[in-house]
C-alpha cells in the first residue's frame, strides 16, 4: 500500500479573463501521508480553496497530475469519477449555504447514500444515518429539524456527517470553522481529529487562522499568489520560519501577553500584484524587504529542501 494518499505533480489551474490568464494555482507539488493533515495557509485570494477544489476535480486542472491512492485520477471516466467522489469529499466553509434548506437533518445525511445507492435496503440506510448522527454528536431528536432551526455548530456537524457517511479516505476541509464561534470551533476541530484517529482519515485543512492550523495539522504549506513559498512539519515551521512572507504571517498572530508589547514585528508593505499574466521571478518580491535582482530572475524561484524536510522558495536564502 502506498504511504501517500495523495500526490500532485506540477498542478496548475488558470482562468481565462479579458486581460489574460489568471494564475490561481501554479505548479504545486505536494504529498499527504495516510492519516495525516496538511494545513494550507495564506492571504485571501492566494489560491487555497481553488487548490482544494482542483484536487477534487470540482474544477478541472489546466495541467499537472493528481495521484490518489496510487492511481492517476487526473482524467477519469464517468464510473471512475463516481468512485473517486465516494473516496474523496469536502467540508465547505459556510455550514448554512452548503445545506439544502428544504431537507431535514436526516434527509441531508441520507442524500449521498441514495445518490450512490450504497445500501440495498431502506433499513440499512436509515441505520447508517443514525449511526453517523451519533458519531457526530447529533441527537436523534434533530432528525426532522431544518438547517435554519439549528445553530452553526450543528449545521457544520451535519455537513461533516454527510461527507463521512460514504466512508471516504480523504477530505478537503475548506475553512470549516471560520464561520463559527470560538467555543464551537474547538468542538468541531476536536471532532475532526477524533474522526481522523478512528478512521485513519487524511485531510487538507484550508484556513486563515494559524493557531487553528497548528492545532490540527501535521505539516503546513504556505501559499502566496498561487504558489507554495514554504512547507514544513508544523513545529519546525513555527519554530524556524524562513520565508519573509511566513515570518510576517506568524508575526501577525495576536499574543495575549503584555510583556510582548513593543516587540518588533514583520510587517508586509505594499499591495498584492495582479495574478494575471505574471512576470517571471518571485511573486512576493514587490512586497519583500529583502528583494534583490536575483528575485526578479527570468526563472521562477523553485522550492529547495533546506534540510529536515523544510522546503522554501526564496532566492536570497
Amino acid at each position: 500500500m502506498e504511504d501517500n494518499i495523495l500526490v500532485t505533480k506540477g498542478l496548475k489551474k488558470y482562468f481565462g479573463t479579458p486581460k489574460g490568464m489568471l494564475h490561481a494555482v501554479d505548479d504545486i507539488d505536494l504529498s499527504i501521508r495516510r492519516g495525516t493533515t496538511l494545513g494550507v495557509v495564506g492571504e485571501s485570494g492566494c489560491g487555497k480553496s481553488t487548490l482544494g477544489r482542483t484536487i477534487l476535480q470540482l474544477i478541472k486542472p489546466t495541467s499537472g497530475q493528481i495521484i490518489f491512492d496510487g492511481k492517476d485520477v487526473t482524467n477519469l471516466s464517468k464510473s471512475e469519477m463516481a468512485q473517486f467522489r465516494r473516496d474523496a469529499g469536502i467540508i465547505f466553509q459556510d455550514p448554512y449555504a452548503s445545506l439544502n434548506p428544504r431537507l431535514t437533518a436526516f434527509e441531508l445525511i441520507e442524500e449521498p447514500l441514495i445518490v450512490n445507492k450504497t445500501y440495498k435496503t431502506k433499513q440499512e440506510q436509515q441505520e447508517a444515518v443514525f449511526k453517523m448522527m451519533e458519531i457526530n454528536g447529533l441527537p436523534p431528536r434533530l432528525i426532522n429539524s431544518y438547517p435554519h432551526e439549528l445553530d452553526g455548530g450543528r449545521r457544520q456537524r451535519i455537513g461533516i456527517a454527510r461527507t463521512l457517511v460514504l466512508n471516504p479516505k480523504f477530505i478537503v476541509c475548506d475553512e470549516p470553522v471560520s464561520a463559527l464561534d470560538v467555543s464551537i470551533q474547538a468542538q468541531i476541530l476536536n471532532l475532526l481529529m477524533d474522526l481522523q484517529d478512528a478512521r485513519q482519515l487524511s485531510y487538507i485543512f484550508i484556513t486563515h487562522d494559524l493557531s487553528v492550523v497548528k492545532h490540527i495539522s501535521h505539516e503546513i504549506m504556505v501559499m502566496y499568489m498561487g504558489v507554495c513559498v514554504e512547507r514544513a512539519e508544523k513545529n519546525e515551521l513555527f519554530a524556524n520560519p524562513i520565508h519573509p512572507y511566513t515570518k510576517a504571517l506568524l508575526a501577525a498572530i495576536p499574543v495575549p501577553d503584555l510583556s510582548s508589547k513593543g516587540k518588533r514585528r514583520e510587517i508586509i508593505k505594499g499591495e498584492v500584484t495582479s495574478p494575471i499574466n505574471l512576470k517571471p521571478g518571485c511573486r512576493f518580491a514587490p512586497r519583500c524587504p529583502y528583494a534583490c535582482e536575483k528575485c526578479m530572475a527570468d526563472e521562477n524561484v523553485k522550492l529547495r529542501d533546506l534540510g529536515n524536510d523544510h522546503y522554501v522558495a526564496c532566492a536570497v536564502i
